[in-house]
């Protein structure tokens, strides 16, 4: 997927900059840099979200044409105003930027390249830290480099290049959104919009997140290195790192299930599960869902939601004969399970189980051996593998869907056609036997047989036998 080379091509498509300030000591740096950009002015506009800081953000003298000023209507936070920002943007992409950040001249350029190629990518900038020097927007915007305006041998990576290196341009990542931390990311509007946006509930580690829904959706995740910017100051990781991963430890072990380490808790129970177990029981008997909901819900894996698909929406209230009402097994189904929140009730499974990373897909009447899902997930782990189809005795097939191949098949399919062979191609789809899956209770060994001794001989009553058998 080779991109256009920068500087000989004729971009199309719009960018939306989008600046969420807080206060913005530097805003007139970054808008200084972005005024500077390769990139056509008529196709970028700049969008700053004042999120309430004192004084009330004013744009500087040096700036792009179409740069605004938006405040949210309610809410505050780095989430909400980024929202509030794309909400009011024009651009077919949307380009994120911190108002602390000088990005170099073809930033935007080099971002938003790879968006002409396809709608389906992120688009990740390389940043370093420095320590803000004494500059002004007219220095700034008159730079041809970054090295003309800072010491980038004294510059701090940021844990992201570092990353990206060592995985080969993440190629050999596991995952991918891990290294999509903002603030200085790319993508389509309509892939801002179909995962929703930034979660203005999450104050803290709102990037990782908002990349691991991503992630969830099946985009690409692509690294541009020739993107740079300093990021001016360092990071809060740096400046009180402990209390920061604490801060955000409860955003992600709640919302990203991937994060098993964060989730080590015995007891507990969480916000995203890691698992959705789908179970068909149009026309079953009440019994065998009871054993396959029970199954799912007590094996090694905790964190599972089982969802029911049957015709619930046939169920009608008022006056009806109980015992004899047609639809009896999945009225007493419903009244069994609808209040526990472990357990939906729909009548057509969704797309795909995001934000949760796994979906498992079986007949309803093959009860789940309390460590299936425990190692079906450990081989498709292994391998990064899309589907893990296991062929049943007796024809039939369980599956454990990835979510975000599955997304990523969505993402790429044409109508009608078949998702396993997309995935095959992106992710893989491998077919086991169910031995390792289901496997069978260890044969007991025989129980001892205890031969009884025979009863001790009765010595008076031998004596007595001994006597009438004398002669005489």
């Amino acid at each position: 997927m080779p991109p256009p080379e920068l500087g000989a091509w004729s971009p199309a498509l719009s960018v939306s900059v989008v600046i969420p300030v807080h206060g913005g000591p530097h805003l007139e740096l970054t808008l200084a840099a972005l005024a500077a950009q390769t990139y056509p002015g008529h196709l970028m506009e700049v969008v700053v979200v004042d999120d309430g800081g004192e004084p009330p953000v004013e744009l500087p003298e040096i700036r792009p044409d179409n740069t605004r000023i938006v405040r949210p209507a309610c809410g505050w936070g780095i989430s909400n105003a980024v929202n509030t920002g794309v909400k009011a943007a024009d651009g077919e992409i949307i380009q994120r930027l911190d108002a602390d950040m000088v990005p170099c001249r073809e930033h935007i350029e080099a971002m938003a390249r790879w968006h002409h190629v396809t709608d389906y990518l992120v688009t990740i900038g390389m940043k370093k830290f420095v320590e803000p020097p004494p500059l002004t927007a007219g220095e700034v915007f008159r730079a041809r480099a970054l090295d003309e305006l800072f010491d980038l041998g004294e510059a701090v990576p940021s844990s992201t290049e570092a990353t990206i290196a060592k995985t080969d341009g993440l190629r050999k990542s596991r995952n991918p959104y891990h290294v999509c931390t903002g603030p200085t990311v790319a993508l389509r509007r309509e892939v801002f919009d179909a995962v929703g946006g930034l979660d203005p509930h999450v104050p803290r580690g709102e990037d990782t997140e908002f990349a691991y829904r991503l992630a969830m959706h099946g985009v690409v995740f692509v690294p541009e290195t020739r993107a740079r910017a300093v990021h001016l100051g360092l990071p809060a990781q740096h400046r009180e790192r402990e209390r920061a991963v604490r801060a955000v430890e409860p955003y992600l072990a709640h919302r990203v299930p991937l994060r098993r380490d964060l989730r080590k808790d015995r007891g507990r129970r969480w916000l995203t599960p890691y698992v959705e177990v789908v179970l068909d029981v149009t026309d079953t008997a009440e019994p065998v869902v009871r054993r396959a909901v029970s199954a799912a819900l007590d094996g090694k894996v905790h964190d599972v939601v089982v969802t029911l698909v049957g015709p619930w929406s046939r169920l009608r209230e008022g006056r009806r004969s109980v015992l004899s009402d047609p639809c009896f097994e999945l009225r007493l189904m419903r009244d069994l399970f609808g209040h526990d929140d472990r357990i939906r009730l729909i009548d057509e499974a969704a797309p795909t189980p995001a934000p949760a990373p796994f979906r498992y897909r079986g007949p309803v009447d093959v009860p789940l051996h309390r460590v299936t899902l425990e190692r079906l997930i450990e081989t498709a782990q292994k391998d990064l593998i899309g589907v893990l189809a296991v062929d049943l005795p007796d024809g039939r097939e369980a599956r454990l869907e990835r979510t975000s191949a599955l997304g990523r098949a969505l993402l790429l399919a044409r109508p009608g056609e078949d998702l396993d062979a997309i995935i095959d191609t992106t992710h893989g789809v491998r077919h086991v036997t169910p031995d390792r899956y289901w496997p069978r209770p260890k044969a007991q060994p025989p129980a001892p047989v205890t031969i009884q001794a025979p009863p001790s001989p009765d010595r008076t009553l031998l004596a007595r036998l001994r006597s009438a058998l004398r002669p005489g």
